[in-house]
C-alpha cells in the first residue's frame, strides 16, 4: 500500500474504530432511568417536605400522622415570619446585610486567595512547595469545630473578635478552595502559558485572562462550598454585638419560640436553604457547560 492511500484511508479507519454503538437493551435503559427517577426523588422529597410544611397552616402542622402536601395552603408563615422580625430591636434587613456582607466578600476573597495560591503551586518550582501541599491536605482532615479554639486565640491575638472581619479571614485560609483550584490549573498546559509569557503577558494577566476562564468549573465549585458555608454560619462563638450577628442566627431564636411559633419555625427552614440551593442551581449548570466544551492537554 502507497503512502498516499495509507493517508487517506488512515481516517476512515480511525472513524470506523471509534463509532461503536452501545451493546445494551431497551429493557436496561428502561431500568437506568427508573433508578435514577427513583434516587432522584429520594433526594428531592425532603426539600419538597420542607416546602410544604411552609405553606400548612397551624393545625396541618401538629396533625399526626403527619400529611405530605398541604390540605389548605396559605402564606401566613412567612407573613407572621416578617412581623416576627420587625419586631426586634434590630432590623431585619441589618441581619440580611451582615450575612449578605459577609458571604459575597468572603467568597470572592476565598476565590482569588485559593487561586493564586494553586497557579504558583501547580506551575511553579520552589523549596517547600511539595511539603505546603501535602499541609494543606492534611488540614482537609480536621472539621470546623476541631479548629474553633485555635482559630479564635489566633482572632484574639488580631483583635478581630467580635468584628466582620472574624469571619471573613478564615473563609479566605479555607484548605479545600486551594486543593481543588490546584488539581484543575495542572491541567493547563504550560506550553500555553509560556506562549502567553512569549507574547508580551505579564503574571497577572496571564492569571486573569488565561487561567481564570479555563478553571471556572473549579471556581464556581468552589464558591458554592463557601456561599453554603457563610449563609449559615451563625458566628455565635466570634460575635457578640446584635447589630453583626447573622440571619441564620436570628432565624434560630425564632425557631426556639416554641409550638406557637410552629408554622414560623417550616419558613425559617425554607428561607434559610433557599439561597445556597439557588445558588447551586444557577452554577450547576454553568459548571457541566464549562466541564463539557473547556478541556485543555498537551
Amino acid at each position: 500500500m502507497s503512502r498516499k492511500k495509507l493517508y487517506q484511508e488512515g481516517p476512515v479507519i480511525h472513524h470506523y474504530k471509534f463509532r461503536r454503538k452501545p451493546n445494551r437493551s431497551v429493557a436496561g435503559d428502561v431500568g437506568i432511568y427508573i433508578f435514577l427517577a427513583i434516587c432522584s426523588f429520594m433526594m428531592l422529597f425532603p426539600l419538597l417536605y420542607a416546602i410544604a410544611n411552609s405553606l400548612k397552616p397551624l393545625d396541618e402542622l401538629l396533625k399526626f400522622p403527619p400529611t405530605v402536601l398541604p390540605r389548605r395552603p396559605t402564606f401566613d408563615n412567612f407573613s407572621d415570619l416578617l412581623v416576627t422580625m420587625s419586631q426586634s430591636w434590630v432590623p431585619f434587613s441589618r441581619y440580611l446585610f451582615n450575612t449578605v456582607f459577609i458571604t459575597v466578600v468572603g467568597t470572592f476573597g476565598h476565590v482569588i486567595i485559593a487561586s493564586m495560591a494553586a497557579y504558583v503551586l501547580a506551575k511553579y518550582r520552589f523549596p517547600f512547595g511539595n511539603l505546603f501541599f501535602r499541609i494543606v491536605v492534611v488540614a482537609l482532615m480536621f472539621n470546623g469545630y476541631v479548629t474553633g479554639i485555635p482559630n479564635y486565640l489566633i482572632m484574639c491575638k488580631l483583635h478581630i473578635v467580635d468584628t466582620y472581619w472574624a469571619l471573613i479571614l478564615p473563609a479566605f485560609a479555607a484548605p479545600i478552595g486551594l486543593f481543588l483550584m490546584k488539581q484543575f490549573i495542572e491541567g493547563i498546559p504550560m506550553s500555553l502559558i509560556e506562549a502567553a509569557k512569549i507574547d508580551g503577558a505579564h503574571e497577572w494577566t496571564i492569571f486573569m485572562r488565561l487561567i481564570m476562564p479555563n478553571v471556572r468549573p473549579a471556581w464556581l465549585t468552589i464558591s458554592i462550598f463557601s456561599v453554603q458555608s457563610l449563609w449559615n454560619n451563625r458566628a455565635t462563638t466570634v460575635i457578640y454585638s446584635e447589630n453583626k450577628k447573622m440571619l441564620s442566627y436570628a432565624l434560630q431564636q425564632i425557631q426556639a419560640g416554641g409550638i406557637a411559633r410552629t408554622g414560623q419555625a417550616a419558613a425559617v427552614i425554607v428561607v434559610t436553604m433557599l439561597v445556597p440551593i439557588i445558588f447551586f442551581i444557577f452554577s450547576q449548570s454553568q459548571i457541566m457547560e464549562t466541564m463539557a466544551t473547556s478541556g485543555l492537554k498537551d
